[in-house]
């Protein structure tokens, strides 16, 4: 085999293992965001339904909504670390605040039952928290690899 056909080949190969590497952390971006925008997406329809009247805990619903959609589809756009990390965080503090309204109750209400759509909303808001930090792990284990300093 020539010299130049084994470096193409092993050109090929190390792209292929490149794109390979990069379609994971691309998966598990898409997941973050679609779990942001669907958390995002159950407050717009509770704000709407019934949250919207509710002093404090209605303008919160609405600050949630749009904050979703900004770090969700941020995310589908931009890759940057601090949207990760701030879609880790949308999704650990959403998913606190009910747990919060479950037990002790917040800001005077008290969520009492488990519908779909509240459950629906907990496994969203755990996919976001605990997939961001898993990916936010990732892209900087992947900055130090290409010889870059960690984010200031």
């Amino acid at each position: 085999m020539s010299r130049s056909l084994a470096t193409h080949q092993r050109s090929e190969g190390a792209l292929t293992t490149a794109v390979e590497r990069d379609e994971g952390p691309r998966v598990l971006r898409g997941i973050v965001a679609a779990a942001v925008l669907l958390s995002a997406d159950i407050h717009l329809v509770l704000w709407l339904d019934s949250f919207a009247d509710i002093p404090v805990i209605g303008p919160l619903f609405l600050v949630n909504v749009v904050a979703g959609l900004l770090i969700g589809v941020g995310m589908l756009i931009v890759r940057h670390w601090f949207l990760t990390f701030l879609a880790a965080g949308f999704g650990a503090a959403t998913f606190a605040a009910y747990l919060i309204s479950r037990t002790v109750g917040l800001f005077g209400v008290r969520e009492q039952t488990w519908d779909p759509q509240a459950v629906l909303a907990a496994v969203a808001e755990i996919v976001a928290a605990l997939g961001g930090v898993v990916l936010l792990a990732a892209q900087l284990r992947s900055r130090r690899a290409r010889g870059e300093s960690a984010p200031t």
